[in-house]
């Protein structure tokens, strides 16, 4: 499959909604529990931080989005943190383990340096293996665990934190 990685626009927020909104029901892979409607996901690519970066990969042949990455600034309210940003990666069910999250991290890595980030921070849900193996895979490392970090339908959910220095 031929993969083209570019950036968000506001008319992706369907095809996003399409990979995130099963994911959100599955209650498997993301801490999320809320769907998205169209006009929300809409308003959260508009209002997308400007340092931000947000990618979207497409199938080529079908001009379908199969996965995006974002990475939004870890903190706005001090400078500290300017050089840290926080990584998110959806793929599509049935593009999983077809070369898709790697060629979003090679744009996304590139992008988040050209944008002053240092550093790339993510929370992963630790019973989401394939998710922590990729991560590792593109050069994170597992700096801890927040316990009982997120409480979705009554049911406790451990986090794993990772970091990559870019």
């Amino acid at each position: 499959m031929k993969l083209i990685i570019r950036d968000v626009q506001k008319a992706d927020a369907q095809g996003i909604m399409d990979i995130l909104n099963p994911i959100i029901e599955g209650g498997l892979y993301t801490i999320l529990d809320s769907t998205f409607s169209l006009e929300e996901e809409e308003q959260f690519i508009q209002d997308f931080p400007e340092r931000g970066v947000f990618n979207v990969a497409s199938n080529a042949e079908e001009s379908t989005i199969v996965g995006f990455q974002n990475v939004e600034p870890f903190a706005t309210y001090t400078h500290a943190f300017d050089h840290v940003g926080i990584i998110g990666t959806y793929v599509d069910g049935s593009y999983r383990r077809q070369g898709v999250a790697s060629s979003l991290f090679n744009s996304t890595f590139e992008r988040a340096r050209a944008q002053g980030y240092e550093k790339l921070f993510a929370y992963v849900r630790e019973d989401n293996k394939n998710a922590l193996a990729t991560y590792l895979k593109h050069g994170f490392e597992v700096i801890g665990t927040a316990k009982r970090h997120a409480k979705i339908n009554g049911k406790y959910i451990d986090e794993v934190l990772i970091e990559k220095m870019l």
